[in-house]
């Protein structure tokens, strides 16, 4: 029997952002991918990070980003995707302005992981999926470190689309 290990290095998924030309992380941080935002606070070639207060203010953020040429992705947690939706739904959805989100599953309790959300016993993790469906936005869960893929999935679905794309980060990112 194989195990998964669901603590994705954070410094893979710099990698692959890196690989499909992300240049700005915006973000409001998020416990789940501390170790991400630790690693972009001590200062990653390439990629500048832009703190923000608030979720809404991230996504208007990263989306002057990206009408001015950048190629952003915005680091939040569900809280904060859920305290968002408008401003998703008039920038990302009616605007057409293509953003990638990268949200942490917070509050997912450990023998969840390696599962199907939808089995979870909290509300914040059980009903995102369902959440970003009924706002038709595309997401793709990062659950494992083979699942890296999706974030040149992410972005181009995103910007041939011009629209919101997801990616669920299941599992604290790891300290690598």
């Amino acid at each position: 029997m194989t195990t998964m290990d669901p603590h994705i290095p954070a410094s893979a998924v710099l990698q692959r952002l890196r690989e499909v030309g992300c240049d700005h992380v915006v973000t409001v941080p998020d416990w789940v991918q501390l170790a991400l935002h630790v690693r972009l606070e001590s200062g990653e070639p390439g990629l500048t990070l832009v703190p923000c207060c608030a979720e809404d203010q991230a996504v208007t953020v990263a989306a002057g980003l990206t009408i001015g040429g950048q190629r952003p992705v915005i680091v939040i947690q569900n809280q904060g995707l859920y305290a968002c939706i408008n401003t998703i739904r008039a920038v990302a959805l009616d605007a057409q302005i293509p953003l990638v989100f990268m949200v942490g599953q917070f509050g997912r309790e450990f023998d969840n992981f390696g599962h199907d959300p939808a089995h979870s016993n909290r509300n914040m993790v059980r009903l995102l999926e369902p959440v970003l469906a009924a706002l038709g936005v595309e997401y793709f869960r990062l659950e494992q470190a083979s699942d890296l893929d999706q974030v040149r999935t992410a972005f181009e679905h995103a910007h041939s689309r011009r629209t919101a794309t997801a990616l669920l980060v299941g599992a604290p990112l790891a300290w690598t």
